[in-house]
C-alpha cells in the first residue's frame, strides 16, 4: 500500500547511487547477495538480544535490496537477476521472525509461526497470480518495471518493514504485533483471490 509513495521519494536517490555502482563495476547480483548477507548478520543480533542494532542492519539491508534494481537497470537486467531476488527477498522476510523466535522461544513461538504461515500464503497468493498474469499476457508497472508482475496490497514490502522495525523497536510485544501483522497478510492474501476471481475467471479472448 506504501510502495508506491516511498518508492516516489527513494527512486531518485536510488538512481544516482546504482549509477556510481554500475560505474564501478558492481553487477546487480553482487549487491542483491550483500543485501541478503547484512539481513542474515540482522537476523542474528536480533536472535541474540540485540534488536537495536538488528534494526539498524535490517534497515541498512532492505536499502541494499533497493539498490539491486537501479544497478539492474544501468548494466541490464536477468531473468536469473529477477528470480534470485525474489527468492532472497522472500528468505529475509522469513529470517527476521524466525529471529525472534530464537530471541524468546516461549513468548514469540505461536505468534512467530502464524506469521510465517501468513507470509507463506501471502508469497503464495502473489506469485501465483504473477505467473497466471504472464500467462495471459498481462503487464502492470504500478511497482515500476521488475521481473515479474507485481499485484498491490494493504501488506507489501514498506508494510512488512515497518512491522520489523517495530517488532526491533518493541520486542517484549512480538506475539501482539505478529498476530496483528499476520491478520493484515492473511486479509492482503484474500483480496488477491478475489482480484483473481475478478481477472482470471474469464478468459482473455471473451473480454
Amino acid at each position: 500500500m506504501l510502495d508506491g509513495r516511498l518508492k516516489r521519494h527513494l527512486d531518485p536517490v536510488l538512481t544516482r547511487i546504482g549509477a556510481r555502482l554500475a560505474g564501478w563495476g558492481m553487477t546487480a547480483n553482487g549487491v542483491t547477495y550483500m543485501a541478503f548477507g547484512v539481513g542474515l548478520v540482522a537476523a542474528l543480533a536480533i536472535a541474540l538480544g540485540h534488536t537495536w542494532w538488528g534494526l539498524a542492519l535490517l534497515l541498512t539491508s532492505r536499502f541494499g535490496d533497493g539498490l539491486d534494481g537501479a544497478v539492474a537497470r544501468q548494466r541490464g537486467s536477468t531473468d536469473f537477476g529477477g528470480l534470485i531476488d525474489i527468492v532472497l527477498d522472500f528468505a529475509f522476510y522469513g529470517i527476521i521472525p524466525f529471529a525472534f523466535i530464537l530471541l524468546d522461544p516461549a513468548a514469540n513461538a505461536i505468534a512467530g509461526g502464524l506469521l510465517l504461515l501468513s507470509f507463506y500464503v501471502n508469497g503464495a497468493s502473489f506469485l501465483a497470480y504473477a505467473i497466471i498474469a504472464e500467462k495471459r499476457g498481462e503487464m502492470t508497472e504500478q511497482r515500476g518495471a521488475k521481473s515479474i508482475y507485481f499485484t498491490t496490497g494493504l501488506a507489501e514490502a514498506t508494510e512488512t518493514y515497518l512491522a520489523f522495525a517495530v517488532f526491533c523497536l518493541w520486542p517484549g510485544g512480538f506475539p501482539i504485533t505478529a498476530t496483528v501483522f499476520a491478520v493484515i497478510c492473511f486479509y492482503t492474501a484474500a483480496s488477491r483471490l478475489v482480484l483473481a476471481c475478478r481477472t482470471f475467471g474469464v478468459s482473455p479472448s471473451d473480454r
